[in-house]
């Protein structure tokens, strides 16, 4: 197979590149490419970003978050992982068979004395660990499928950056992750960094260099780049295209305990509540329609917060602690 070159480390424009290619490129024969993130959340075309990042810790560790144009479950890269995407014709999506693309990933790792097995999930394991996840879209008779290699992944990151926002779970879902997730790295021998590893993947796919680099187009390179821009590193597609949900949190604290519940539907805020026995001087309710169609993030909340800080409508309670009800999923205290 011929290899495509991708652009860099920046998951709006890999992810861009994935769609582009998929609805563009139309090649005669399956193509290919490794690739790497910097530290990024990629989330499928179906889940609700919201619920599936832990906006505190990917706010405070520039982590990207990108929406694919593919489903399954949210991933997290970086530059411990290797993704690799596959561009092939493909007559009907009734003749997609996910093992015909992982079996040749099995290969190549066999290849340079890495024993693995496709797990039934086709998945790709090391002694019962799953080191590859695998997703695929089918459009226009061609399909991409594409998934990661886990090489030296930092786990903790991984779970800090997913759901898991409170510190008496991280280690212990840590350690559940750990069990049923393995690096490459742990079992590849010791003088074998993943450059080299990238580079004898790419080396074996593309029969042992013989099929050379499918060579994109500059006019191509600027089309990706433009979706980039105009779709791919935009809110509105990775947060607005969330399903319409209803958000719930409680805290406690010194001031009070908050109960905030707030609806929202194409990633706007659409209405908001907050109950409990915090001890507001003025009504909060006054500041209430400043919220309705807000981008539900913490720019936008916090900004409200500010401008209303006069008000202490919620009492002692700080605009810290109430953004902590926005957007830390788990209960808080800090009153024991």
């Amino acid at each position: 197979m011929q290899f495509i070159n991708y652009f860099n480390q920046d998951a709006y424009t890999n992810i861009a590149m994935d769609a582009w290619l998929l609805k563009n490129l139309h090649p005669d024969k399956p193509v290919f490419s490794l690739w790497q993130n910097k530290r990024a959340v990629i989330v499928g075309e179906n889940q609700n970003t919201f619920s599936e990042v832990n906006a505190d810790y990917i706010d405070a560790h520039d982590v990207q978050v990108v929406r694919r144009v593919s489903g399954g479950g949210s991933v997290y890269h970086d530059l411990g992982n290797i993704c690799f995407t596959f561009f092939v014709p493909v007559a009907s999506s009734a003749h997609v068979d996910f093992r015909q693309f992982v079996k040749p990933m099995a290969d190549a790792l066999e290849s340079v004395g890495i024993h693995v097995d496709i797990s039934g999930r086709n998945d790709l394991e090391i002694d019962g660990k799953k080191i590859s996840g695998n997703a695929q879209r089918y459009a226009g008779g061609y399909l991409m499928h594409h998934g990661t290699l886990l090489w030296n992944t930092d786990v903790d990151a991984m779970v800090r950056s997913l759901n898991v926002a409170d510190e008496k779970f991280i280690s212990k879902a840590a350690k559940s992750v750990r069990s049923r997730v393995g690096n490459i790295k742990d079992y590849a021998p010791k003088e074998l960094t993943i450059e080299k590893f990238i580079a004898q993947l790419q080396y074996y796919l593309t029969n042992e260099g013989k099929d050379g680099e499918y060579k994109l187009s500059e006019t191509q390179k600027n089309d990706i780049l433009k979706l980039r821009d105009d779709q791919f590193s935009n809110w509105s597609w990775n947060y607005g295209m969330s399903p319409k949900f209803m958000y719930n949190n409680h805290a406690k604290f010194d001031g009070g305990s908050i109960d905030t519940q707030i609806d929202v539907e194409d990633g706007k805020i659409t209405d908001i509540n907050f109950t409990g026995d915090f001890l507001g001087v003025r009504d909060w309710r006054e500041m209430k329609a400043q919220f309705i169609g807000l981008p539900f993030t913490r720019q936008a909340v916090s900004q409200v917060l500010e401008d209303n800080k006069n008000g202490q409508y919620f009492g002692s309670i700080t605009i810290d602690e109430l953004l902590r009800t926005f957007f830390q999923k788990d209960e808080v205290s800090n009153n024991g």
